[in-house]
């Protein structure tokens, strides 16, 4: 009995030594751990603020998806002073910066570069499909004065001579995108460089159309119909410019579809009208469309009352007789 409690605490014994040195080695390792991790990541904090990994020029940004704005111009809407140390820029700052001062990118992102040290900006563009124009009428001018007939004469006096009034100003205001989002006119400049502008342009209060444009510019890209202007300063009776001529359609609805697929059938409607052009096509009411036709001065006189409407049924025989 005697040698197993003393066989016991010996091995009690050197267990504890044994523990106790485990312990030993556990600390110097975790001591020699921080160490190591504090000696990294301070030599990777010297590395990176030395001469080497920092921003010194525009050129070093790398500007990737954008087709309308330009590079020079992307990378001025970076608020960077140079030189700038990579480890101070902050990515998702510079990212939100580009899409609150520049509406014609949607999305962008922008990643650092160690080797060589660089940014590179990803930006996803709207692509405008059209032009909103205001009309400035213009200044009444002043009228001219006419030189006399005979300057000999000295019972002649000048007569005024009004002149012919200049054509309203079409300002461009803004720019639309497919999904109807507003982009200011300043916007449109690259770095100095205007883009080019839609060829599709539209007039009118921008509260009153934004809200149906996306609907609507679905259907423009469907039809056949080229559509150059839309007029809509009188939401009641919206005007088109188009190949074919100009057409009123009333006030812009669900029908607007059927519209320019009863206008497509039209084309050959310049040659049915007894050579009278025509002033516009009304397709207010698609089921009964009508044309007002152009007369001369002269005639217009003595029959300033007479309209003469087309209606869908002649239009319509017309056509099939042709």
């Amino acid at each position: 009995m005697t040698n197993i409690l003393s066989i016991s605490s010996a091995e009690l014994s050197q267990r504890r030594k044994t523990l106790r040195r485990q312990r030993r080695q556990q600390l110097v390792c975790g001591i020699w751990r921080i160490v190591a991790i504090t000696s990294l990541a301070g030599g990777l904090s010297w590395v990176a603020t030395q001469p080497v990994w920092v921003i010194e020029q525009p050129e070093q940004i790398n500007i990737e998806g954008n087709h309308i704005l330009s590079d020079q111009g992307v990378r001025s809407l970076l608020s960077l002073s140079y030189p700038q140390s990579l480890l101070r820029i902050e990515p998702k700052t510079l990212a939100q910066q580009l899409e609150t001062k520049q509406t014609l990118i949607a999305k962008a992102s922008v990643s650092r570069q160690l080797f060589p040290p660089s940014l590179t900006v990803k930006v996803e563009e709207r692509e405008p499909v059209a032009t909103a124009v205001s009309v400035n009428p213009s200044v009444p001018p002043t009228p001219a004065i006419s030189s006399p007939t005979n300057p000999a004469d000295p019972n002649q006096t000048n007569q005024l001579e009004p002149t012919t009034p200049p054509p309203p100003q079409i300002v461009p205001v803004g720019l639309i995108d497919a999904k109807g989002t507003w982009i200011p006119i300043e916007n449109s400049n690259s770095a100095g460089q205007p883009i080019p502008l839609p060829t599709l342009r539209i007039i009118g209060d921008r509260q009153q159309y934004l809200p149906h444009w996306a609907q609507l510019y679905q259907i423009l890209r469907r039809s056949p119909v080229k559509i150059s202007e839309i007029d809509w300063q009188n939401p009641t009776n919206v005007i088109l410019k188009t190949d074919i001529g100009t057409v009123h359609l009333g006030i812009y609805g669900s029908h607007f579809a059927d519209q320019l697929a009863i206008l497509d059938q039209m084309r050959q409607l310049s040659n049915q009208v007894d050579g009278h052009p025509i002033a516009y096509i009304d397709l207010s009411d698609p089921n009964s469309p009508a044309v007002q036709l152009q007369y001369p001065t002269t005639q217009l006189d003595s029959e300033s009352a007479q309209i003469l409407k087309i209606r869908s049924k002649r239009t319509l025989k017309l056509d099939r007789q042709r």
